[in-house]
């Protein structure tokens, strides 16, 4: 089998992530993180779901990893990305991380808003 490399033009993808934080183009950033396109935005957690509403008109489909295991998100969080016509799938925090990286190398319009394992 052969294996390449996976190439990122001018996108901004996980590095890695541990408890608490996350590593984003050699940076660490402490707490929940949002990723969309090139560039890491504000976003306090699931009582914050302005910046990904605000997004949507930007992304076919925003990727919530939701910690170390697979969760519910809460009602309140989940109605406003309804309202606001965010396409969104939930998965575990190293899940969403993996995916999000897979597909923004392939040039796709994706987000990713996690909480830290």
């Amino acid at each position: 089998m052969r294996l390449n490399e996976i190439q990122f033009s001018d996108a901004v993808p996980v590095d890695s992530y541990g408890p608490g934080f996350f590593r984003v183009a050699g940076e660490i950033c402490e707490g929940p993180l949002f990723l969309i396109a090139g560039e890491r935005r504000d976003w306090c957690g699931y009582s914050d779901p302005a910046p990904l509403v605000g997004a949507a008109s930007e992304l076919d489909v925003l990727f919530i990893g939701t910690g170390a295991e697979i969760a519910h998100i809460p009602a309140p969080f989940r109605d406003a990305l309804e309202k606001g016509g965010v396409a969104w799938e939930i998965m575990a925090t190293d899940a969403a991380c993996r995916t999000f990286n897979v597909l923004l190398s392939e040039g796709r319009r994706i987000a990713l808003a996690a909480i830290p394992v």
